[in-house]
């Protein structure tokens, strides 16, 4: 049995956005003014349903609002989620939101709902850009919505940057670092563009519109970036986030430490103690209405199991402990791991598998070899 104090966290996926963005492949509903009600009863009674999946560990230590774009959920009925969750005193209680929606009332409200960190989505301060990528605010009022978050004074608050956009050089790149220099957000969320199937941008692509960033461009970018948001004194402490020390995400630490995690509304998913894992159905409609949302459920092999745990732990710069890949039942072969310590892409430490500088760019195949390396030394866990 997982020990009680085991942290864990809740996900609460929030569909609703005001318009549609043309790289984003989330399932999401253009916000019509529908009744918010409903649906968060829905998530009342999914919580309910699965509170037994998860009581052997305590409360959550972390909640997140997802989507979708949750800053449109009325703060009353967020207050309303927020107490049915019962996190535990002091939890990190994240929601992820957009400028439009930070008036400074706003923002009070959000804080007596019991939000304590923010995650704004920015993704750039260059207008020509932020057109390409249909944002809904402009970035002046983006920058002003930023002013007004640090006003507010929550604990921590993160903004999201994308890069490797549509005809994006490092020369305008250089904008959006030099606006978070004069910004100093606490915590950076990177999300370099991908041309995820079945999207607008994705489209413009295959039809010759949008030409993908190179190889070569792309890695200028993300080590353009690592140097600038360092001389900030922001740390990488993942991939893709760089934060003062303090102020790192919670939440999302717990999928790259393997912890377990409570996916609430249509899409999410979960990942149980047992280590069960399921998604729900990705459709609104079905969603309030059936008895049960699950659309899958699995228990993952040992095998691939590992090889998740190796994709997501890799992503943390504290890495993976070795002794505790072990404990599953599983051996990592030795040498494979001395070969990519002698190519400079893990770290010499010989207690855990960390990523060194060169390795970050190519972490998923190095996680891919490793899993290969793998031999099965238990037949269950």
């Amino acid at each position: 049995m997982s020990a009680p104090d085991q942290p864990w966290g809740v996900y609460v996926h929030v569909p609703w956005c005001i318009r549609r963005c043309p790289y984003c492949a989330f399932y999401v509903e253009v916000d019509r003014g529908e009744d918010q009600r409903p649906y968060v009863a829905a998530l009342q009674s999914e919580l309910e349903l699965r509170r037994v999946d998860f009581e052997s560990l305590g409360p959550p230590s972390t909640v997140f609002f997802g989507g979708g774009t949750p800053s449109r959920l009325d703060p009353q009925l967020l207050a309303r989620l927020v107490q049915a969750i019962r996190p535990r005193p002091g939890a990190e209680i994240s929601l992820e939101a957009n400028p439009e929606d930070l008036s400074v009332e706003r923002l009070q409200d959000l804080r007596q709902a019991g939000i304590n960190r923010l995650s704004v989505g920015l993704q750039t301060f260059h207008q020509n850009f932020a057109r390409i990528l249909n944002r809904a605010s402009t970035v002046a009022r983006a920058r002003e919505a930023i002013k007004a978050v640090q006003d507010a004074k929550f604990s921590s608050y993160s903004v999201d940057l994308m890069f490797a956009l549509p005809g994006q050089s490092l020369g305008d790149l250089e904008v959006d670092l030099d606006a978070i220099e004069e910004l100093r957000p606490p915590h950076v969320s990177l999300y370099g563009l991908t041309y995820e199937p079945g999207t607008p941008f994705e489209r413009a692509r295959a039809r010759g519109r949008f030409v993908e960033a190179s190889e070569e461009l792309w890695r200028a970018m993300y080590d353009r970036i690592a140097e600038r948001l360092r001389a900030m004194g922001l740390r990488r402490y993942e991939i893709s986030n760089y934060a003062l020390p303090g102020h790192e995400s919670q939440h999302n630490q717990l999928y790259w430490r393997d912890h377990p995690y409570l996916g609430l509304g249509p899409s999410a998913h979960s990942y149980a103690p047992d280590r069960q894992r399921w998604h729900n159905v990705a459709d609104l409609s079905r969603y309030l209405t059936v008895d049960d949302p699950i659309a899958e459920r699995e228990r993952p092999s040992l095998l691939q199991a590992t090889t998740d745990r190796l994709i997501s732990g890799l992503r943390g710069f504290e890495g993976i402990e070795l002794r505790a890949i072990e404990r599953w039942g599983v051996t990592l072969a030795r040498s494979e791991i001395a070969r990519l310590r002698s190519a400079g892409l893990l770290a010499s430490d010989p207690d855990r598998l960390i990523l060194t500088d060169s390795g970050v760019p190519v972490a998923d195949a190095i996680a891919a070899h490793l899993a290969s390396a793998v031999s099965i030394d238990a037949p269950t866990r």
